[in-house]
């Protein structure tokens, strides 16, 4: 997992080819313009996920995990928390492989703030609980890349 600002995103480059063709997108691109839905970036290697969302209380949030792909989420606007916690800690409760989605119960790790400056990175191993309002409901404009592990 990795917990960053935006601007030091770069330094993350070189991991894999997919993940640094999410972190140029996010780095060049004017992520508003992106359409709702999928945008493709690189096929099934990379691509990014454009969706709007009110965020909830932590009681009504879902773990969310996935073996194939990690995921950069990155906001446009608003704010939301995103609990994390490692596989170990969970209880897994559902797989729908054919969505690549797992789900858990369980409790948070750890919790990170997210702003439009924020960027958070999981890996299959880090399964994440997104949509968490901060004191408040409040609408979340984001994007989640998909980047293939």
């Amino acid at each position: 997992m990795i917990y960053t600002k935006k601007k030091n995103l770069s330094r993350y480059l070189g991991q894999s080819p997919a993940l640094d063709a999410a972190i140029h997108k996010i780095l060049t691109c004017d992520l508003n313009e992106l359409t709702m839905g999928r945008n493709e970036i690189n096929g099934d290697e990379t691509f990014v996920n454009r969706f709007d969302y009110d965020t909830i209380p932590q009681e009504e949030a879902k773990w969310e995990g996935h073996k194939a792909y990690g995921d950069v989420h990155v906001l446009l606007e608003g704010t939301e928390r995103i609990g994390v916690s490692n596989v170990d800690s969970l209880i897994k409760t559902i797989e729908k492989p054919e969505e690549d989605f797992i789900g858990f119960r369980g409790e948070v790790q750890a919790w990170f703030p997210m702003t439009p400056e924020d960027v958070l990175i999981v890996y299959p191993e880090d399964i994440h609980m997104v949509k968490v309002s901060v004191a408040e409901c409040v609408h979340v404009k984001k994007c989640c890349f998909k980047f293939k592990v």
